[in-house]
Formats: C-alpha cells, structure tokens, sequence
C-alpha cells in the first residue's frame, strides 16, 4: 500500500494533500523549438508523464498482441485473469517479447505501486503518477522476452495496483497491459533465454538435477509510506531524527543457500512520484526507474552442483539493516535456469569461497546551537565464490566477486525544516563463466535538499544518477560492451499548509537518458526532456 509519505520529520510537520496543480502544455516532437513561454505557476493539468529512455527495440517480423490485464484499481482487490500464448508467431521461438503498461486516471491520487505476475512469476513492478484534476495518460514498456518458458504455455495473471477511493482521493487507476509476440527468423534469432523461470514462493526449492546455470532476480523495493521508503535517511537511536534505525541508513540486499551467503548487492534509490515532500517535482519526469522497477540480478551457479542433488534447499533473500520487526521491504524474487539436455545430472563443486565482514560504520556528530546535525555512513562489503561443472560440453568453472559500498552525508536542523543528503552507492561485479569474463560497475547517486522557508514556502532541490558501464572479454578479446547515464535533476517550491489553489507551484525539471553500445539502438541513444510548470519545454536527441 503506497500510504501518506514522510522523506524526513519535515513532512510530519505539513499535511500535504495528494491532490494536484499544474498547467496544460502542448506535447513537443523531439528537437521542436517552443514556441510560447511556460505558465507562470501550476494550473489544473499538465504534460502526460513521460521518461527519457528509449524504447524498446523491436524486430521487423510478424507480430501478434495478447492482452495480458485490462482493469480500474480503486482498492485492493487483485485482477485475476487467464493467459494463452499465441500461435500465428511461432511457438515460443521468439524474437522478442514486448510489454507495454497503458494507463489513465484523473481527480485526486497519491501514487501508487503496481506488480504482475504470470503463474507466479513476477514481471512487472511499477508505480503510478499523480494526476492532475484534468486526467492524465502514461505508458510503461519492457522487454519481457527472458521469460519465455513461462509465456509459452497458458497461465493464471494476477495484477494489483493498490488504491484506495473516497471522497477526497478520487482518481482511479484504469490499465490495460499488453504482450506484443515477433516471430524469429533467419536475421532474427531468438535469444538464449532461461529453460526454466521459477518462482520463489517459498524458500524451500528443488531444481532440475542438470541445471548448469542459475541466477536470481529480486525485484527489491523499499516502500509503503513509513521510513523504509527513504531508508537511505535513517539515523540511528541517538540521533534527534524522526525516521531511526539502530544501524543507520546502510542497506543490503543479500541471498543466502541453505543459510550460507551466496549473493550481496546495493539497492537502488529509488524515489517515487511523490517523494522528497514535493510531488511537483515528478508530475511530467518520475526519477530512474520509478515506472519500471529493475530487478537486481545475482549468479548463483557456482551453488549449481549443490542445488542439483535432488533434494529440496533453502534460497532466501533479506535486506540488511531494516530494524527488527520494521515493515515497508519487498522481495519477490524469481529464479532462472538453464538445463543440459544431453546429461541427466550435473555434478561439480563449490571450490572458493571468501567473505569480508561488513565494514564501516555511521557517525553522529550534534548540532552547535543553530546548526545542523550531521550522519555520515561509510560501509562496504565483499563476496567472492567460484565453482566448476562437469557438463556434457566439459568442465565449465564459474567465479564471481561482488562488492558494494555506501557514503553519505544527512545534514538536518531542529525540527527538520532543513534536511538534507548527498549519497553515493557503489555495486562493482565480475563473473567469469568458462572463458567469458564480464565487469559490471554501477553507480547510484543522490543528491538533495527540502526547506521550510519564510511563508510556509516549501522548496526542494534533487538530483538522482543511475549509471552502469559494462564490459565483457572472451580469450582477452573485447566482445561487448555497454555504458549507461540516466540523470534527473529538479527544483521545485510551493505553499505548505494552504488550500490547493493557493499554493501558486512552481518546477522546473530535466531528464537526460544516455545509452551507448550494443544495448542501444544503433549503438547511441542519448535524448533530454525538460519542463517548467508542468510543461514541456526540451525534447531532444543527441544521437
């Protein structure tokens, strides 16, 4: 449930109404001039809510589209449904397999956060923007194509998008959600993609006896409206903050095989539609990955001879650093297998393994009278393990090493009219599997601050990065590579504490989306997007 938020003590001090302000603007093709100036402050609509990055790639075969859900959220009743695979564009040798989210709501609503799930395997996780009173219309595509061994037979669909309607939040949340199939061909193979997709419903799970490669995915949030929404600004007890945790704002996302840690990774910042106290801020350009929630991905295949004795083993995913018995934490997590078909079983070992104890720590140091106190966290953690199959094709040895590391500075004043953070996370990866070695450097960064000022005047000031650079060597040969720079910066200030049409909002945002290499169209994608008021103003490609 995407309750009432609070990003720091500031917010427990302003009741903030979800209803919205904002000005109608015309929508710009990329690269076209404005012509007219922005409105001077927000009216009653504004731009459909749009992103930066591109869209999904699609091959020039034959097509067909499944409607997966079509439903109108206004509580929690779940939509439940029946998926058939299509026959007119093979029998699940796809090319690709595209999903698209299309949806509309209008009035009053606080986002919200949606999943979709296919015979239990989750493949979506979303939320949702906050309307204007006037209506507004968003979509959401990804490629789905990796779960085609769950696509390719009939399966139940459960959807939710948890909303509550009344008198003051009036806005219901109406979706259709589609699979558009393209058929493989001679200059369109279909991918190497999982034989298995299983859901982990609970922890005790039995894999196929030839598994010879194994990965987790976990789509982690922290949500819900309490402090685990904005987990990377907790203090600890002794700190005078509104949002404690006994070990400060370091988080982890960890899985573990049969109680022994297999898997570490740093979350991701992700701030929704409403987040940091100023929901103008995301009215037209939600922050990286707020409609589509990535999944984090872990190699577990050097635990691949163990999982494959045949009997049940414990997999279990938990986050580091929430306070005991604190909610807001969701893991649904799916596992996915790639089988030898010419062995029965595959046998092998778990040759290394080497784990540093979590290091670093957070510091409190207290406010001179008049000043701001100050957290910084520094912490870090390491993971190597390595294993070898002996598959039908030879004996195939798996290493990975993952380490992640977290620095932060959270300055906040008395009462917190003041709060402040700028964060770094680091999530550095290699796998080596046979010949094949792929280093994965990710960075995530935040960097804000919320004020309370003279008239109740209510300004934030954000900027988030989500950036990836990936490269992968075989026999010491570059064979791919991929780099990724998604920024959103934005300003934003109205009137706390006044009715809805007095509090005379002003924004301006950017958002700029840069892709390069064998993951974007062409090998360039680089496009920004801006807005003032709730209306777009830059639409433009680079590339």
């Amino acid at each position: 449930m995407r309750r009432r938020r609070r990003i720091t003590g500031l917010l427990g001090a302003i009741a903030l109404t979800a209803a919205t302000l904002a000005a109608a603007g015309p929508a710009y093709a990329a690269g076209t001039p404005v012509a007219d100036p922005p409105p001077a402050e927000f009216g009653t609509d504004w731009h459909d809510p749009l992103t930066a990055a591109p869209p999904v790639a699609r091959p020039d075969t034959r097509s067909c589209r499944v409607t997966l859900a079509e439903a109108r959220f206004r509580d929690f009743t779940p939509y439940r449904g029946d998926y058939t695979p299509p026959t007119a564009c093979g029998t699940a040798g796809w090319a690709t397999v595209v999903l698209r989210l299309d949806g509309k709501v209008k009035g009053r609503q606080y986002d919200r956060l949606g999943h979709l799930s296919l015979g239990g395997v989750e493949i979506l996780r979303t939320s949702t923007p906050q309307p204007s009173p006037d209506g507004i219309s968003w979509s959401v595509e990804k490629d789905v194509t990796r779960y085609r061994d769950t696509l390719a037979h009939p399966q139940p669909v459960e959807m939710l998008i948890g909303n509550v309607v009344d008198d003051t939040y009036t806005g219901v949340i109406d979706v259709k959600v589609t699979l558009t199939f393209y058929a493989a061909d001679g200059r369109h193979p279909a991918p190497d993609t999982p034989d298995r997709v299983l859901p982990l419903t609970t922890p005790s799970v039995t894999t196929p006896r030839n598994t010879e490669r194994l990965l987790a995915e976990v789509y982690a949030t922290g949500s819900g409206g309490g402090c685990e929404e904005y987990w990377y600004m907790t203090t600890p007890d002794a700190a005078p903050y509104s949002c404690k945790a006994a070990d400060g704002p370091y988080r982890e996302v960890r899985v573990s095989v049969d109680g022994q840690l297999a898997g570490i990774a740093a979350p991701f910042p992700t701030v929704w539609t409403g987040g940091w106290s100023n929901p103008f801020l995301w009215y037209v350009t939600p922050g990286p990955r707020a409609f589509d929630v990535q999944p984090i991905r872990y190699d577990l295949t050097p635990y691949a001879a163990l999982l494959n004795d045949g009997r049940p083993h414990r997999i279990e995913v938990s986050v580091a650093g929430v306070p005991t018995g604190a909610s807001g934490w969701s893991t649904p997590t799916n596992l996915l297998l790639w089988q030898d078909e010419a062995r029965e079983v595959v046998t092998g070992a778990l040759t290394r393994y080497e784990r540093s104890d979590p290091t670093g720590h957070s510091r409190w140091t207290p406010a001179a009278p008049g000043g701001q106190h100050r957290l910084d966290t520094d912490d870090g953690h390491r993971l190597t393990v390595a294993g070898h199959l002996n598959t039908s094709h030879g004996r195939v040895a798996t290493t990975i090493t993952r380490a992640v590391a977290n620095t932060s500075a959270h300055r906040w004043t008395d009462g917190e009219n003041q709060d402040a953070l700028t964060a770094t996370w680091s999530d550095e990866e290699s796998v080596t599997h046979g010949p094949t070695t792929t280093r994965t450097a990710r960075t995530y960064t935040v960097d804000g601050e919320t004020t309370l000022g003279a008239g109740d005047r209510l300004r934030t000031v954000l900027s988030l990065g989500d950036r990836a650079d990936s490269i992968t060597r075989r026999g010491g040969r570059t064979v791919d590579s991929s780099r990724l720079d998604d920024r959103y910066t934005g300003d934003a200030t109205y009137t706390a504490n006044v009715p809805r049409d007095q509090r005379h909002a002003v924004a301006t945002t950017s958002a700029r989306y840069r892709l390069y290499g064998s993951a974007a169209p062409g090998g360039c994608y680089d496009r920004t997007v801006a807005t003032a008021q709730g209306t777009l103003t830059v639409d433009r490609r680079h590339c």
